[in-house]
C-alpha cells in the first residue's frame, strides 16, 4: 500500500467558521484565487452527495498550506477545530505552513483558546484589508514556490491586485 502524502494540488485551503464566511472567507479566497493561487474552499469544492469529512480531508491533504481564519466563531466550532487539528497534523505548528488570520479577536483571546497558535505570526482583518491580507498570503506562498510564476514582490503584488480589479468580470 502507498503511504506517501498525496501531491499537493492547492497552494491553499481556508479553514473558517461559516459565521465568517461573508465577510472574510469568501472574500479572502476569491482574492487568492485572483492572484493566481490554486485554493481549496468549501464553496469552490464541495458538491451535493460529496462526504464532508472525506472531502475536507482530501483538501487538507492536497494543500502545501493552510489558511485559518481564528475568531469567537472557530473555536466554538466542532468542524473548524477537526480541520485545525487536520492542518496541525499535516504540517505541524513549527513550519510555516499555517497562516493565521486573526478576524475580531486578541492575542489574549488567541492564548485561552490555543496557546501554541498564539506563538503563530498572524495578519488580522482589525489593522489590513481583505486585499491586503491576500497579498501577503500570495507573497508567503510564492516565496515558498507555489503560486503563478512572476508575482513575488510587495509592488509586483499590487501590480497584480490593481490589474484583476480593472479588468472585466
Amino acid at each position: 500500500m502507498d503511504q506517501r502524502l498525496p501531491t499537493p494540488e492547492y497552494d491553499v485551503f481556508i479553514s473558517h467558521a461559516a459565521e465568517d464566511k461573508d465577510e472574510v472567507a469568501l472574500p479572502l479566497a476569491i482574492a487568492l484565487r485572483d492572484l493566481g493561487l490554486s485554493v481549496w474552499y468549501d464553496d469552490f469544492e464541495l458538491r451535493i452527495g460529496h462526504s464532508l469529512r472525506r472531502e475536507i480531508d482530501a483538501g487538507i491533504a492536497s494543500s502545501k498550506f493552510g489558511v485559518v481564519i481564528l475568531s469567537e466563531h472557530f473555536f466554538a466550532k466542532q468542524w473548524s477545530r477537526y480541520e485545525l487539528d487536520g492542518l496541525v497534523t499535516r504540517h505541524g505548528l513549527s513550519t510555516q505552513n499555517i497562516l493565521p488570520i486573526w478576524h475580531r479577536i486578541t492575542k489574549e483571546y488567541v492564548i485561552a483558546q490555543s496557546p501554541a497558535l498564539a506563538g503563530v505570526i498572524a495578519l488580522s482583518t482589525s489593522s489590513l484589508t481583505i486585499a491586503e491580507i491576500a497579498a501577503e498570503i500570495a507573497r508567503v506562498i510564492r516565496l515558498a514556490g507555489g503560486g503563478r510564476p512572476g508575482i513575488e514582490t510587495p509592488m509586483e503584488i499590487a501590480a497584480e491586485i490593481a490589474r484583476v480589479r480593472r479588468s472585466p468580470q
